[in-house]
């Protein structure tokens, strides 16, 4: 059990608990765990992330078994949305893959800080391929039909303004005419990120051999 306002994976027992899937052991085993509270009673978990409110509900806030690859990296996304949340400013959280870069989106109320502190608060406890490239705040998540979160209807992410340094000598000139070929991105600065403009450990290889 989790505090109030937490965020943590929904496990569902009682009586009207199912014995497990059809003639599929393996994932019965996976999502049917025994029930650390209970005398041979069992627990079912459902991969959703949900959260308790002050007056008992309980709030979905998406999948928590959503693994994405990125940079060769295998990343859980339910795992940045729930350091997301760990802010008290912060009602709801989703992080997506999109062209190999992870953007989170929040809703939360209006704060030029927030996203920074966000920011800061995710490179201090994840490590930096976990940390979105993108962070936007909108004023409520799209939902489907059933009112849950519709991750294809989040928007594209907002660029960031950026300072563009002109590279500098014919070293940083050629280095940054490589990146703008194997990223195909029309300007690339001295200063700019490889990882951020949407580079990962293949296209590095690319680099490299250029």
């Amino acid at each position: 059990p989790l505090p109030l306002g937490v965020a943590g994976e929904l496990y569902i027992g009682g009586d009207g608990l199912a014995r497990g899937y059809h003639d599929r052991p393996g994932l019965t085993a996976e999502r049917f765990v025994a029930d650390p509270f209970g005398l041979g009673a069992r627990l079912y978990r459902t991969g959703d992330l949900v959260r308790r409110r002050a007056d008992g509900a309980l709030e979905y806030l998406g999948r928590i078994d959503q693994q994405v690859k990125i940079r060769g990296f295998r990343i859980e996304l339910g795992e940045i949305e729930a350091c997301l949340l760990a802010d008290p400013a912060v009602r709801e959280a989703a992080v997506v893959a999109r062209q190999n870069q992870l953007v989170g989106y929040v809703v939360a109320d209006a704060d030029e800080t927030l996203l920074g502190r966000l920011r800061e608060q995710l490179q201090a406890q994840l490590p930096d391929y976990m940390v979105p490239a993108r962070l936007m705040r909108l004023e409520r998540m799209p939902l489907t039909p059933n009112r849950k979160l519709d991750r294809k209807a989040l928007p594209e992410p907002e660029l960031e303004a950026r300072v563009h340094v002109p590279p500098q000598g014919p070293v940083e000139t050629v280095l940054a005419e490589i990146w703008q070929a194997v990223l195909n991105v029309a300007q690339v600065g001295a200063e700019d990120n490889f990882f951020e403009l949407g580079g990962d450990s293949i296209v590095s290889v690319q680099v490299v051999a250029r």
